[in-house]
């Protein structure tokens, strides 16, 4: 979108709320500056399905672009989504005239404010027109809201590749944000999150988990916080180019064919191909998108990138993305446990696998990963929610179950510190204990 586009749109929005206080809504000069309004957004929608007027740090964004404060219109805007209590509004492709009057209608009540607003929208029908509310700070920072934003992002960003539009990265970048400070402040228990498994919307899941494990990888092996934005949000998007390929063969529960497989191999290429339209987008993490499977040996795919120089975050993604695999419910295996799965990418390492990258990872896991379900020497069975590795060796767990096998309402935090983690005396399966260990972060 160019910045006369995103003039123009706030211009017509801002004359058609002035005109709704002059002429009643079947007024001819009304209807003009409406469908003058709904007919710039129609030309933005060609792009991309939704589209955001908000605020930034109290000036007027319209998706990527900052309107600068030299616009009048652009200050109304500001003043009157500050006055109803709202960051902004979500339009979705699909608006018509009836639908736009009744927002026009809302915005212009005298008595307008984050509730009313909320409370309308609610008992309203705005099919296409969504309130953006502001959360509180530690609600929208909170893990778990995080994750949740990082999932409706890959969402969004999906559905434009599937309507053939170039996806916004304005959200990605966003949430990104957010979860490297969650990584360097509260690395276990957003770690912990990346073992949720939605298997009836694996794709986005997956990627959502790549990119906090990449980031896990990336703090280990001591990125700084931008490089972190960086392979996140490689990480984030390392996929995208599976939705070239048929669903059958994504969705195929047995081993794949050589056709197949061939088919397959192409999403890399395919991806980048996609990021690389996205603006803002850096060449390191088109390299993600498109080296993930290129192995530490360089025997992977795509052909066409063997050989290239390479952002070493290819090879921190290429981790991330097994470990979730390793972890992963699939038709040909049971998921492995934390601890089962850094063995396996101990044996993976120095041919598929970034020697260097995966001691770092390793290491900074501890001897028992946070998400790790353990028996201690008393037959006591808890869940790692916390550890240390620098200076000494401390595990802070959960006791879920007692030393009879009774499962706790009530759960003890213990910590065993140095020659008392040797109290574990093994892990358990959480399948074989009906144990959700997300549901304990």
């Amino acid at each position: 979108m160019t910045e006369e586009i995103a003039r123009q749109l706030v211009q017509a929005f801002v004359s058609s709320l002035k005109g709704l206080k002059l002429y009643p809504l079947q007024h001819p000069a009304l209807a003009r500056q409406m469908r003058t309004f709904l007919g710039v957004l129609q030309v933005c929608h060609q792009k991309h399905s939704s589209l955001r007027i908000g605020l930034h740090d109290g000036a007027l964004v319209v998706d990527d672009l900052l309107l600068s404060a030299d616009m009048p219109a652009a200050d109304d805007l500001v003043k009157l989504l500050q006055r109803a209590g709202l960051t902004g509004l979500q339009f979705e492709s699909g608006v018509n005239e009836d639908e736009f009057s009744r927002l026009l209608t809302l915005l212009t009540t005298p008595t307008i404010n984050a509730q009313s607003v909320e409370s309308i929208f609610s008992a309203r029908h705005f099919p296409h027109i969504h309130p953006l509310v502001q959360e509180s700070e530690q609600e929208n920072q909170a893990p778990r809201a995080v994750y949740g934003r990082a999932l409706k992002v890959v969402d969004n960003i999906f559905h434009d590749v599937r309507l053939g539009k170039i996806p916004s990265s304005t959200e990605a970048v966003s949430v990104m944000g957010d979860m490297v400070k969650l990584m360097i402040s509260e690395p276990d228990t957003l770690f912990a999150l990346s073992m949720l498994k939605d298997y009836d919307n694996y794709t986005f899941t997956h990627s959502v988990n790549v990119s906090v494990i990449s980031l896990a990888v990336g703090r280990a092996c001591g990125l700084n916080e931008e490089q972190l934005r960086t392979l996140g949000l490689g990480a984030l998007l390392h996929d995208l180019g599976k939705l070239k390929v048929d669903v059958d063969i994504i969705t195929k529960p047995g081993r794949l064919t050589l056709e197949e497989f061939v088919e397959i191999k192409k999403h890399p290429g395919d991806g980048a191909a996609l990021v690389v339209e996205m603006e803002g987008i850096t060449a390191e993490v088109v390299d993600i998108v498109l080296g993930h499977h290129l192995r530490f040996d360089r025997s992977g795919y795509p052909a066409s990138a063997l050989g290239q120089t390479m952002s070493p975050m290819i090879d921190m993604t290429a981790i991330a993305d097994t470990y979730d695999a390793l972890t992963t419910l699939r038709s040909y295996q049971r998921p492995r446990t934390p601890r089962n799965a850094t063995e396996q990418l101990r044996k993976l390492s120095g041919t598929a696998l970034h020697p260097d990258f995966v001691e770092k990872f390793i290491t900074s896991l501890g001897t028992y990963p946070v998400g790790t379900l353990v028996r201690l020497d008393s037959n006591e069975i808890g869940l790692v929610v916390k550890v240390e590795v620098q200076g000494r060796e401390a595990v802070k767990l959960k006791i879920l179950f007692d030393s009879s096998g009774t499962r706790l309402t009530t759960l003890p935090l213990i910590e065993l510190v140095n020659t008392e983690t040797a109290r574990i005396i093994g892990e358990v399966d959480p399948l074989t204990k009906g144990v959700d260990v997300t549901e304990y972060f």
